[in-house]
């Protein structure tokens, strides 16, 4: 570890503009003057006008990347510092992670060296911390289980078996989940005693499996006597989630033995809730490493949620290889000094850079595979492709003017042109390799977020427009969907996406799922509209949402705070009428990587409202209770 040559510290204040001002601090740290230097940092809390900077001068700006000068002269002796002011916001803070994220020094030979930041703070006001999210909880019954079965008649309660273990004579099909079970629970808890033997015993306590053609095929029973375990299921997904249940209790007993306990006699009967019981994960702001996403699977499987929704594109990064376009990892999956592509939320003065490889993904899907979860990949389209044009410039209009459009996380000109042949060339490819690769049968295309007023200064977009009778970027979207669906059609793919992709006339909504983000009600205009929905609106399900509104509770606020309990007690059903009712296929969580940037903010983020999000998914209705849950989540694992 090197010491920091300086640190950024950064404050803001209401006072000075409609949004605040903020305040920056560079302090030398190291041995000698500097002079001649620029400094970048990346924050969510953007300068939208050059000439709102006091005492420095804003060179650059692209998205959350900000590149100043300070005044011309400026010679930084040791321990002095320089402040200077930003106005002009793009938005108000209010939490602590709504300003500097990371931030380097590039110096005047051009080197570049990260340096040291702080978290945003109030000027002039004390922030407040958050209260106690997560109560201590009570027990009904002294077992660990989330998600909280659909019945439960137990009646009796004592210590855990040493193991439990296959009764002789055991299907292998049932020997084999149960070691894969086993091996789940030694994954996510090292430490802990292993759950399941495959041989007799002692102080054990024997499982007889049987199938049920009265069961669903993701439920199971099991029936607890002294001399063991009778469970029952309906197909493979449900002998796996009745061993998960037998794990869990035992786990817990093991784990808290002054508040667990595992049964003695007794029923659980149980099934899932929802078909689709699903969590998204963005790789592409912050790169995840193989053996975290299989960490996170995993987490899911323990959880019973059997969808991960993969978020490998967006304007930060490409994340698979594909071999037809090699440009769109070799120059998409990399942004930072001498890049095409800049530092953005989470990289800093060394290039952040990282794909998954086809082979390496192909393993991931097997082995989630065993676990019941499928991988969905997502692909950002027709926005969120500033990876994409950096790394194939010849889909860009060359008569269409930058800066003629920004998103809404401030990238210009960001979207795949829809009256282009070369964008549906790279389509066709991208697609072509990922239906091959993924057996789910859905491929999420995005289409969300598309600036207002994209394309319409391509002289070849006003083109489409005429020819096409298209009113304007909504239509022009819909135009380059309908033609992705009949793309992945032809590979025998259903389309996924988020909920603009119903916008200017939508794609067919025959065997479309789109997900409902924006606000809740929007997943019943989508039914009405005919298409298959999962839930997974902002205000209940983004991971990425602050939990408590005080100032040192990290994450953003576009939907409003989510704290556990609202997360917990939403129901996704909400005013959907029984005729639309099969429409509603399930909920979902989403995590959003931009202020993800340690592993200790994601887990504080993600648990336990994830578990939240399993019982919602799982459990009915009247089954669930917030204490209960409360007092059971501590067992489960983080990433």
């Amino acid at each position: 570890m090197t010491a920091s040559l300086c640190r950024l510290d950064n404050q803001w204040t209401p006072d000075g503009d409609e949004n605040g001002q903020l305040e920056l601090t560079l302090t030398n740290l190291g041995g000698a003057a500097l002079s001649g230097f620029r400094l970048v940092y990346t924050a969510l809390t953007r300068n939208l006008d050059r000439s709102m900077v006091r005492n420095a001068t804003l060179v650059r700006r692209n998205a959350n990347y900000h590149e100043y000068e300070p005044p011309q002269g400026l010679v930084l002796q040791p321990g002095e510092s320089w402040t200077f002011v930003v106005r002009a916001l793009t938005r108000k803070p209010s939490h602590i992670t709504d300003g500097v994220s990371t931030a380097y020094l590039i110096l005047s030979d051009g080197t570049s060296h990260d340096i040291e930041t702080g978290d945003l703070m109030l000027k002039g006001h004390v922030a407040k911390r958050p209260p106690v999210l997560v109560p201590e909880g009570r027990l009904e019954e002294p077992v660990g289980i989330i998600p909280w079965p659909g019945v439960t008649d137990l009646d009796g309660f004592g210590e855990a078996p040493i193991a439990l273990f296959p009764a002789p004579g055991s299907p292998v099909q049932a020997i084999a989940a149960m070691n894969e079970v086993g091996a789940l629970a030694r994954r996510l808890f090292p430490n802990a005693i292993s759950v399941f033997a495959l041989t007799g015993v002692a102080g054990g306590l024997s499982v007889q499996f049987s199938t049920s053609d009265d069961l669903p095929s993701e439920g199971y029973r099991l029936d607890f006597a002294e001399d063991g375990v009778r469970l029952a299921s309906g197909g493979a997904a449900g002998l796996s989630y009745a061993l998960t249940t037998l794990a869990q209790m035992h786990h817990a007993a093991y784990a808290q033995p002054e508040t667990f306990r595992f049964p003695k006699s007794g029923l659980i009967s149980d099934a899932p809730r929802y078909e689709w019981r699903g969590c998204h994960l963005d790789v592409s702001r912050q790169v995840y490493s193989l053996q975290s996403v299989r960490r996170f699977i995993d987490i899911l499987a323990w959880n019973k949620m059997n969808v991960l929704h993969w978020h490998l594109s967006d304007d930060e990064g490409w994340r698979l290889e594909i071999k037809a376009l090699p440009e769109l990892t070799r120059t998409g999956a990399r942004r930072g000094p001498g890049e095409k592509m800049t530092a953005q939320l989470g990289s800093g003065a060394r290039p952040s850079e990282g794909f998954y490889t086809q082979d390496e993904v192909r393993e991931l899907i097997q082995d989630a595979a065993r676990l019941h979860v499928g991988i969905m990949p997502e692909f950002d389209i027709p926005g969120h492709c500033t990876a994409v044009l950096a790394a194939y410039p010849h889909l860009i209009d060359p008569e269409e003017s930058v800066g003629n459009y920004h998103s809404v996380q401030g990238y210009e000109n960001n979207a795949l042109n829809p009256a282009m042949d070369e964008t549906y060339d790279l389509l066709e490819k991208v697609f072509r390799e990922v239906a091959d690769l993924f057996p789910f049968p859905f491929i999420h295309v995005g289409g969300d977020e598309v600036a207002d007023g994209s394309w319409l200064g391509s002289p070849k977009a006003r083109e489409l427009m005429k020819s096409r009778h298209l009113s304007g970027t909504p239509e022009l979207q819909a135009h380059l969907l309908k033609k992705v669906q009949a793309i992945l059609s032809g590979f025998g793919k259903k389309l996924a996406g988020w909920d603009e992709v119903s916008h200017g006339g939508g794609v067919e909504p025959d065997g479309a799922l789109l997900m409902a983000w924006q606000k809740p009600e929007i997943g019943l205009d989508l039914a009405r509209m005919g298409y298959d929905v999962v839930m997974t609106p902002g205000q209940a399900y983004y991971l990425d949402m602050a939990q408590a509104h005080e100032w040192l509770e990290p994450g953003l606020t576009w939907a409003g705070v989510v704290p556990p309990q609202h997360c917990y007690e939403y129901e996704a059903a909400g005013d959907f009428p029984a005729e639309l009712a099969d429409r509603l296929k399930g909920v979902q969580g989403c995590i959003w990587s931009e202020n993800l940037v340690s592993r200790q903010r994601f887990n504080h983020m993600v648990f336990p409202r994830l578990g939240a999000i399993a019982e919602a998914a799982w459990t009915p209705m009247p089954r669930k209770n917030w204490q209960r849950f409360c007092a059971q989540s501590r067992l489960m694992p983080e990433l």
